[in-house]
């Protein structure tokens, strides 16, 4: 009899290769060898405002929903931090001098329309980037500390207070993804939405990086979009 592969680990296994190319991608290679500056630094925090501001407004929306909201945590909200990074990398009037790029503006419009319509997109796109966060995002904060001399602040983003075990959140949060009854064909709809996200991942790389051109090319004083 042929074992039944938890979803998770399907999941893990069929996503590897998109993942592996969104961690990759020249701009976050260039920050995480010390290469790049603190305005790139910057310029990617201030996409994960938008990013995280769509996801964690389609939480709200999914919070009664039976498949998605066991998934859902205010362990994992990352919005406030988000934002006193920004204060602090930027200053008080941070959210007038930040605007999505392209890739973003197209990332948040799908967040948004499977949060308001579709479950297993919206678990999709949390899986994504939480899990991802409590695993190498664990990497960016430290590299970032050091080339930079952040001590909490400015990486807060990635400091999960209200998980002491993140090894154990992770597991529980596989072991529910196993729990939600998918058929095959729901299950790879979520799985092509995961590669759906990390390609929005892969490509806001792309654009951090001509946004850095441009901004290298006519003003050292720039910080952001």
């Amino acid at each position: 009899m042929t074992p039944v592969i938890p979803f998770s680990a399907a999941l893990r296994e069929r996503t590897r290769t998109g993942h592996s190319s969104s961690e990759g991608a020249d701009f976050m290679g260039d920050l995480m060898s010390g290469k790049g500056t603190r305005d790139d630094y910057v310029s990617l925090v201030a996409q994960h405002y938008f990013i995280y501001e769509a996801i964690e407004r389609s939480a709200e929306q999914m919070k009664n929903d039976p498949v998605a909201a066991p998934f859902i945590s205010s362990k994992l909200t990352r919005l406030p931090a988000i934002e006193e990074d920004l204060r602090f990398l930027i200053g008080d009037d941070w959210l007038e001098r930040i605007e999505p790029l392209a890739t973003t503006r197209a990332y948040v419009a799908r967040i948004n329309a499977v949060g308001a319509t579709w479950a297993g997109g919206f678990v999709a796109h949390h899986y994504t980037r939480y899990l991802g966060d409590l695993s190498g995002g664990q990497i960016i904060r430290t590299l970032m500390q050091r080339q930079f001399g952040f001590d909490t602040n400015g990486v807060g983003f990635y400091l999960f207070g209200d998980i002491a075990k993140p090894r154990e959140f992770k597991d529980v949060y596989r072991a529910q993804l196993d729990a939600v009854p998918w058929d095959d064909a729901e299950r790879d709809r979520v799985i092509d939405e995961v590669l759906l996200a990390y390609r929005f991942n892969t490509e806001l790389f792309i654009d951090l990086a001509d946004q850095k051109a441009v901004r290298e090319g006519t003003s050292t004083e720039a910080v952001v979009a």
